[in-house]
């Protein structure tokens, strides 16, 4: 059973990528324009932030096109988890990949996996962008199995889950990772509209209006 989250002022910059603070608009209830995405249920989101699901060990996906705000929830649901004392990690789906192909060359593949088991919360973002060959997605594969009912990963993909052999080539190893990241977990879908589009065109009118 695990322990309660380990209260750390390190926990946000000892990601690979620094989580946006609450001051720094982070925080969804403050921050995200649900208005702007009607398809997002705001009640689900609010009970993200709460963290109980980190605490379960579950695993998190947000699907969707690109700009349609799905980093920017993975940013600030970390950022939340961080601030509740929970230790969470942030990297790129191919950062993730190249370190740990590094480390199997340079015969450290197991010590990176396991410190990546040791934070609570790992955030991937970006996956799907890319095609991974076998080797690569075998080793994001030892991750994800490592962090299974024992840590929670949150992913962001810009890919429905059937268009996921894009990414993952052996339709096999395309199934064990998508029940993976599915089992027990949450789904959450941004949809099409780009979220960043319709802010600057937002902005853009508003500005529009003050020169008129």
């Amino acid at each position: 059973m695990r322990t309660e989250p380990r209260a750390t002022a390190s926990s946000a910059a000892a990601c690979s990528a620094p989580l946006r603070t609450a001051d720094q608009g982070g925080r969804i209830p403050r921050s995200f324009d649900f208005d702007a995405k009607p398809n997002i249920d705001p009640a689900t989101i609010h009970t993200l932030a709460s963290c109980e699901w980190i605490k379960k060990s579950r695993p998190l996906c947000l699907i969707g096109d690109s700009g349609t705000g799905k980093s920017h929830m993975l940013i600030a649901l970390g950022t939340e988890a961080a601030m509740k004392g929970y230790r969470v990690r942030y990297t790129l789906a191919t950062k993730l990949v190249n370190e740990l192909v590094e480390a199997a060359d340079e015969k450290q593949l197991n010590k990176t996996i396991a410190c990546y088991g040791r934070v609570d919360l790992l955030c991937i973002d970006e996956l799907g962008y890319m095609e991974l060959d076998r080797h690569g997605a075998e080793l994001l594969f030892q991750v994800l199995t490592e962090h299974e009912e024992k840590n929670s990963v949150a992913i962001v993909s810009n890919e429905s889950f059937g268009g996921w052999t894009k990414t993952f080539t052996d339709p096999r190893l395309c199934a064990d990772i998508v029940d993976r990241l599915t089992f027990g977990g949450n789904l959450i879908q941004t949809g099409t509209d780009s979220y960043s589009l319709a802010i600057t065109q937002a902005r853009a009118a508003a500005q529009d209006g003050k020169a008129g």
